[in-house]
């Protein structure tokens, strides 16, 4: 299977690492990815910054304890210069929002459609909370669905359910239902199985007629049980021990013109019923009128070379939307699911802590500077230790630069130079390769994503720092 994506968290996920030390950076990236959702590749970067200069301090025999300490207080203060560079920002101020999704979205192998894509995520999460008391973001209540065919342009938000399975009986008239009450069953609509394998003699025609009328009654009983509760929309769930449906129950099923939508997934089962307020029915007994969900409009639609089953009209109140991502291939679709996912977590910390910072290598570059200076103001091993951690900053804007095709050294010390002088949202512009005020290109990115990344890696590396020895055993 081949994976194209420059999300530092996938790739280190495929990875198969066997060192201990590199497991614990893997681990380091996932962490970002659940605290942040973004960042997860600087964290890294950082992290293996800090450990090389953990190296030259211990090569002038500074103690790993001292160095761990000092590390710990440098995080500190560097997140405290972090908070004060920040600018506060509101909820309803969509436009820094928007930023935030686009410089995000950016780094990406998706970067072309960030104009469709950042206003989609911006608008998903902001449907789903209520701007007023929110403190954090549910992502489950963001459905993402992929459905190759199409461009990335086709990409939708949907307020309601998509099914990419289609309908399970299809016939002109029922493709489309107004006022839609829609049933979710968990029980199936096919001959009873015993527990045990069982062999059944018929000796005559007559026999054979009556096990085939039994089953035919059996059936159509159960199909006018729907029918009567008012259901004429039936999601049926997945069943592993035998056919959730067979023919003969969709044949009667569109005789009553309810419309089928089998092979729902159990884990899509609470989605499902907070979007349409349903209730999951495992019974056919407990199948009434009140356990029912409601939709404006169920229809099915062509998408790619496939169908889709779309329900909106939803009513508004459960609090969910989908998000419908299309892509002429599979490489391209998983790569703008977890792109989505990234930009969906910046504005997840925006919610969390509202408060936004330059991006462009910014914020690194100020925190080394007035490291640097504070390292100035402490005696003994704190200030080499703090020196150095300063320093070690400095790799993302150097990697930044790299990444640019501009020189390293010249751009870092040029912006260095700029920092010095006052200007603290100075930032490398990659697309004009100069140095120039990175607030007005509108690149920002939230305060959580580097305060989290800095104190991650920092806590990573004193972790490092502590391990003595690797014992081998085998299990």
């Amino acid at each position: 299977e081949v994976t194209v994506t420059n999300d530092g968290a996938t790739i280190l996920k495929q990875m198969k690492v066997l060192h201990p030390a590199a497991s614990m950076l893997v681990e380091l990236s996932k962490a970002q990815d659940v605290e942040a959702g973004d960042g997860t590749t600087s964290v890294v970067v950082i992290a293996g910054s800090l450990l090389s200069a953990c190296q030259k301090l211990l090569d002038k025999g500074i103690h790993p304890t001292t160095i761990s300490d000092s590390f710990q207080r440098a995080a500190c203060k560097a997140v405290e210069i972090l908070t004060s560079m920040a600018v506060p920002l509101e909820l309803s101020d969509r436009e820094s929002m928007l930023k935030s999704a686009t410089t995000s979205l950016n780094s990406k192998v998706v970067s072309q459609n960030s104009h469709t894509l950042a206003p989609m995520a911006v608008d998903a999460v902001m449907r789903v909370i209520d701007p007023a008391t929110a403190t954090n973001v549910d992502l489950r209540d963001i459905k993402v669905i992929q459905k190759i065919g199409g461009t990335l342009d086709d990409t939708e938000l949907i307020d309601g359910l998509v099914f990419t399975q289609g309908l399970a009986h299809r016939t002109s008239a029922n493709t489309r239902q107004e006022k839609a009450k829609i049933g979710l069953i968990q029980f199936q609509i096919s001959p009873p199985k015993t527990q045990m394998d069982n062999n059944i003699v018929v000796s005559d025609y007559t026999q054979m007629d009556r096990v085939l009328r039994e089953e035919k009654e059996y059936i159509l009983n159960i199909c006018k049980k729907i029918k009567k509760a008012g259901c004429n929309v039936l999601l049926i769930q997945k069943s592993i021990l035998r056919d959730a449906i067979n023919d003969l129950a969709l044949h009667f099923l569109s005789k009553l013109k309810i419309m089928v939508i089998t092979n729902v997934e159990r884990e899509d089962i609470g989605f499902i019923s907070k979007t349409i307020g349903c209730r999951p029915v495992a019974t056919l007994d407990h199948f009434t009128p009140e356990s029912l969900g409601h939709a404006d409009l169920v229809e099915e639609v062509t998408a790619g070379d496939g169908r889709l089953v779309k329900v909106t009209g939803t009513g508004g109140l459960a609090k969910t939307v989908t998000l419908l991502v299309r892509g002429s291939n599979k490489m391209v679709v998983g790569e703008a699911d977890r792109s989505l996912h990234d930009a969906l977590c910046v504005i997840r910390c925006l919610v969390k802590k509202r408060a936004l910072i330059a991006g462009g290598g910014a914020p690194e570059i100020e925190m080394s500077l007035r490291l640097m200076e504070h390292a100035n103001q402490l005696t003994g091993m704190d200030s080499y230790c703090v020196r150095a951690y300063a320093e070690a900053l400095e790799v993302i804007p150097l990697t930044l630069a790299e990444n640019a095709g501009l020189n390293p050294i010249a751009v870092v010390t040029e912006l260095r130079n700029k920092h010095a002088q006052g200007a603290k949202t100075a930032g490398i512009n990659v697309k004009k390769g100069k140095i120039t005020d990175i607030l007005e290109e509108n690149v920002v990115q939230p305060l959580l994503v580097s305060t989290s990344a800095i104190m991650l890696a920092t806590e990573t590396v004193r972790s490092i720092m502590k391990i003595d020895d690797i014992v081998t055993v085998q299990r």
